[in-house]
């Protein structure tokens, strides 16, 4: 798994080989193509920007090994937009001046949307392998793909797994505002209205914060059992952490962005029994095994966004291919004709806003510090 040390070893690495700012050229990469893998890779929720990089990074050897793509090889770059909208946007048009040809990026909504315009703007072709607010396709252009599912996906199953599970219990569903952390919320919300079920209370809290108590007192007063959370896993974390401490017997449902093992770390014994929603696991999946058995061999567990960022550079790869050209429109008129693409996750299909067309959300549970599906 990416364990913290491996991620700070990372950072290290790029001080010592004088690789500072928001872009950064990975080491050991260099070609006549160049594409960039965009997302936090400082911040909170670095362990995030860590999973995309290293995805990217995998990809990008294995093309290169296997001579590359249409006769040349690719050059990494990577981007650090630390999960904040004007950083994205700083990124972007950095990356558009660079000529880049793919963005495998970026990872939190909030940053992804706003990118994306320049990257419209631009003719930047951009996958997305952790973006999941619906907005960021509905509103995109022709330069927008994702290999991720979708909030309004994920929303149904949780709201209807809760009202079929916790029915005639107190749920609070609680967000951070952010574009995917809200919208979550909201999509869950919706399911579970629409199941016959009211929440006990619906509220945001301010994400970077470390002492989530007034927050825990005002849950524990309604007699809240189940917390649902939009929003990401530190917050997550110290919320159900804190809820535990004041002595409430609750369980915590979050979504894909506890999908890190840092969360574990934050809750310890606190985080047994907490569930989340993710796509199957890829690790898991037969197109994925020799891949796997390479990041393995590295002693790097490809958890969760890792191979969802290896797969978009492989099906950008692939496309550019079949396009005969790795110009951006070329390449996203191949990718929405074309397919299904054969990657890492299977075998993977775009609709016309740039979808996956068979997302596969299911749930997990947190036990002895590992996460497994249900």
């Amino acid at each position: 798994m990416v364990q913290r040390r491996q991620i700070l070893g990372g950072a290290a690495a790029l001080t010592a080989l004088g690789m500072t700012g928001p872009v950064r050229r990975a080491a050991a990469q260099s070609g006549g193509i160049r594409i960039a893998s965009v997302g936090p890779m400082t911040g909170q929720y670095a362990a995030f920007g860590a999973q995309l990089r290293a995805g990217a990074e995998q990809a990008v050897a294995d093309l290169n090994a296997a001579g590359g793509v249409l006769g040349q090889q690719l050059a990494l770059e990577i981007g650090d937009d630390a999960c904040d909208p004007r950083q994205a946007v700083s990124v972007a048009n950095q990356m558009a001046s660079r000529q880049v040809k793919l963005i495998a990026g970026h990872f939190c909504s909030g940053s992804s949307i706003p990118a994306s315009k320049v990257y419209l703007e631009e003719g930047v072709l951009q996958i997305s392998p952790a973006s999941t607010n619906p907005k960021f396709t509905d509103e995109g252009g022709w330069n927008t793909f994702r290999t991720c599912g979708r909030d309004d996906q994920q929303g149904i199953v949780a709201g209807q797994y809760i009202a079929r599970t916790y029915g005639g219990k107190k749920v609070a569903i609680l967000h951070d505002n952010s574009a995917y952390g809200k919208g979550l919320a909201d999509e869950t919300k919706k399911s579970l209205n629409a199941a016959g079920m009211t929440e006990a209370l619906y509220a945001a809290y301010t994400p970077g914060e470390r002492d989530y108590s007034a927050l825990v007192s005002r849950l524990k007063s309604a007699g809240v059992d189940v917390i649902y959370v939009g929003g990401y896993h530190t917050e997550a974390g110290l919320i159900l952490r804190q809820a535990k401490e004041q002595g409430m017997p609750v369980t915590l449902i979050g979504g894909d962005a506890l999908v890190t093992n840092e969360f574990w770390q934050i809750t310890g014994a606190a985080g047994e029994g907490t569930l989340m929603t993710f796509s199957s696991d890829p690790r898991k999946r037969p197109s994925a095994a020799e891949v796997v058995g390479r990041f393995r061999a590295r002693n790097v567990d490809p958890e969760g966004y890792v191979l969802y960022t290896y797969a978009a550079v492989q099906i950008w790869a692939e496309a550019a291919k079949k396009a005969n050209s790795t110009d951006p429109r070329k390449v996203s008129d191949a990718l929405k004709a074309g397919g299904p693409w054969t990657c890492v996750l299977g075998s993977v299909s775009f609709d016309r806003k740039g979808d996956v067309t068979v997302p596969d959300y299911v749930f997990y549970v947190w036990k002895n510090g590992a996460y497994a599906e249900v």
